[in-house]
């Protein structure tokens, strides 16, 4: 049995349309659990979302059936983020927090994840009506469809942080014994970490807007891997913060494509991986990333926290914030029949 959805608001935000983002949650919820955009036809006129709605619940509802596993519970919780009304019209930012219980030949874990959605309703003169959805797809460059939506129009998504600290001055760092190279990859340390900043940023690190890579290059380095700095930002992977505005920090901290292209070259020494075939090859702490076009170009990082009974890895992430995911991600929109992975084993010995 589902928990009733909840969506947090503020005295300011209740107005005439928030039944109907109410129900449009509870009937999210409901869609979920059943793995069918059915339900939100009662509460939404936008056909080409509810089509798309139906596609992603009908992946999960395939790849559920592939593992043997059965959702046994699932919570929406929403929050409105920015709203702006134009005397019969509306439109807000959503944000929607799922949290899935599944049950795998009777082992059960829990996976977490938070979407953001753009929503326009209209007042007919007789109630409110969604007329228009459209998700944040994070994941992915370009964002998805047509319109541009950017994270940081109108206001920012993600409210800018302080300047983080500069990381390879080892003495500002706490609770952190700098080891000398050929040290080894503490697997457990990254997981711990991944599993803590999950779905907030650690404010002694500058936060990107799209903050995947940036997040899997953190977890590496809290499991001890060394940074290999070079001061110049193709070269290396490395992070010292923001300096005089000033970004200090190379390419394959924080982009995808670069850190798979820094993670398939060949060292000796620092952070090396080996590209395996499969997923269930992997280890804990083990990176993935994702080319959502199969073209060549990586768009999206995760990190292994976990494992299902099959083996097969559960990942962490961030901009699109997820805990013990299925590492296919074939339940988000960012996903296509072109999709192609790599999977990297972090060495051992560093």
């Amino acid at each position: 049995m589902a928990h009733s959805p909840r969506v947090k608001r503020s005295p300011q935000q209740l107005s005439g349309w928030k039944a109907t983002i109410n129900e449009y949650v509870r009937l999210l919820n409901q869609a979920e659990i059943e793995h069918a955009g059915l339900p939100l036809k009662e509460a939404a006129a936008d056909q080409e979302h509810l089509q798309r709605l139906d596609k992603r619940l009908a992946r999960t509802a395939d790849r559920d059936r592939q593992r043997l596993a059965a959702s046994v519970k699932h919570e929406a919780r929403a929050s409105l983020i920015r709203v702006q009304e134009f005397g019969n019209e509306a439109s807000m930012l959503l944000r929607c927090e799922h949290t899935r219980t599944l049950n795998q030949q009777g082992s059960v874990y829990v996976e977490e994840r938070r979407d953001y959605e753009r929503i326009w309703l209209q007042h007919d003169g007789s109630r409110w009506q969604i007329t228009r959805i459209e998700p944040v797809v994070a994941e992915r460059r370009p964002r998805f469809g047509g319109a541009g939506l950017s994270l940081r129009q109108d206001e920012p998504f993600f409210p800018a942080k302080a300047p983080g600290l500069p990381y390879l001055n080892h003495n500002l760092l706490r609770n952190f014994s700098h080891e000398s190279a050929r040290g080894l990859y503490h697997r457990d340390l990254a997981v711990a970490y991944a599993d803590r900043w999950w779905d907030t940023a650690n404010p002694e690190y500058e936060e990107f807007e799209v903050n995947c890579t940036n997040y899997i290059s953190q977890c590496l380095f809290a499991g001890r891997v060394p940074m290999d700095y070079t001061g110049r930002r193709g070269t290396g992977w490395w992070y010292k913060g923001r300096d005089n505005g000033n970004e200090w920090w190379s390419y394959s901290w924080a982009v995808s494509n670069a850190l798979q292209s820094f993670l398939a070259g060949r060292r000796t020494t620092g952070l090396r991986a080996i590209a395996v075939n499969a997923p269930d090859q992997l280890k804990l702490g083990d990176v993935i990333v994702y080319d959502w076009n199969g073209d060549g170009r990586f768009q999206h990082s995760t990190i292994v926290t976990a494992f299902d009974v099959d083996g097969m890895p559960l990942v962490n992430a961030n901009t699109v914030s997820s805990r013990h995911r299925y590492w296919d991600y074939r339940d988000s929109y960012a996903w296509t029949e072109q999709t192609q992975y790599r999977f990297f084993h972090i060495a051992d010995e560093l």
